[in-house]
């Protein structure tokens, strides 16, 4: 469990700069819009993936596979 923790802290320490950051400019190109789309949806994605291991994880505890 220390394990899950440790790895979460430095997925966090090293993706969250990564979502946060937008996306650089295309040029004098007006129709496409400069927002960066990727950040909320890659944290919704981390989220769902620890979410799942933390299930995967009780499930693998109360079956005995320990």
């Amino acid at each position: 469990m220390k394990v899950l923790r440790i790895l979460l802290l430095i997925v966090v320490v090293f993706v969250l700069p990564l979502a946060v950051h937008a996306q650089a400019t295309f040029g004098s190109s007006t129709d496409v819009p400069d927002l960066p789309i990727d950040g909320g949806i890659s944290l919704l994605v981390a989220a769902g993936v620890g979410y799942g291991a933390g299930k995967l994880l009780k499930k693998k505890k109360t079956v005995g596979l320990d």
